[in-house]
């Protein structure tokens, strides 16, 4: 196992204001976020990652966990010179971020956790998955990636976007994308996640079935400081499908629990 290398996007935003990390699902990158980007960029400097072999990340050769994953993500931050921020991410981003949290407790202020779980699939199906696209590439999900992503409208209403999408994932590196199933296949933080003290918006889409509601309530009860929330019009990818929403929902969250730190910072002051 070793920690892999990835790639951020450089900060868009103002100056001196909050960095957002925002991630990635598998067989994307960050386009994900492209359309959601503008409306955080004005009270937030935003970076987005790449997961290994996927966009402009280096491709991996060696296998690595989730919490090694995470780890890259913070050593990512750590060469910005950041040592607190917000993060964002979805699906495998998600659980990356659950990661960050009970490996890098001190960096993650407050973190979306959107259309992911604690643990997700099964080791099985992972694995499956894994040995398909060594055999036959990431081309080969194409139609089921599209089935599970979507909402049922989404590739009628935005087909440029899920269309980019789509292009990303029969671009990823193939031995990357199987890496990270693998990883994936032994993912399961659940009995954790009490540990996670930060405020924690865990959020789903309507039509998702690789993430149901059930993961985000899941998540919600599990941290210390959690709630959850429905995306409407959205399946799997709700920063593609529903731009506006998603943006919103990131703002309203981060913006009250930011307000509810000062507040307990006040108390803590004046005790």
């Amino acid at each position: 196992m070793t920690v892999p290398r990835i790639h951020l996007t450089p900060a868009t935003g103002p100056a001196g204001a909050p960095l957002l990390v925002l991630g990635p699902s598998l067989g994307t990158s960050t386009i994900l976020w492209d359309d959601v980007v503008p409306a955080l960029a004005w009270t937030h400097r935003v970076v987005a990652w790449d997961l290994p072999g996927h966009g402009a990340s280096p491709a991996a050769s060696d296998a690595f966990t989730m919490g090694e994953l995470a780890d890259a993500v913070a050593n990512a931050v750590a060469d910005l010179g950041e040592r607190r921020v917000r993060y964002a991410g979805v699906s495998i981003g998600g659980a990356t971020g659950l990661e960050l949290m009970l490996r890098h407790p001190e960096l993650v202020t407050e973190a979306a956790i959107v259309a992911s779980g604690a643990q997700l699939g099964t080791p099985d199906s992972w694995h499956e998955r894994s040995a398909q696209v060594r055999e036959q590439s990431t081309s080969s999900l194409i139609i089921a990636s599209a089935q599970r992503w979507f909402a049922p409208d989404s590739i009628a209403r935005r087909p440029e976007a899920t269309g980019r999408l789509l292009h990303v994932l029969q671009q990823a590196d193939d031995e990357s994308y199987a890496l990270a199933c693998e990883a994936l296949a032994a993912y399961d933080v659940r009995d954790r996640l009490d540990a996670i003290e930060a405020p924690v918006l865990a959020a789903w889409g309507e039509h998702d079935r690789v993430a149901p509601e059930a993961r985000a309530h899941e998540i919600a009860a599990g941290v210390r400081r959690g709630r959850a929330s429905r995306i409407d019009g959205a399946a799997h990818l709700p920063p593609a499908e529903q731009p506006e929403a998603v943006a919103d929902l990131l703002l309203r969250f981060f913006a009250e629990a930011g307000v509810r730190a000062d507040e307990m910072g006040a108390t803590d002051a004046s005790a």
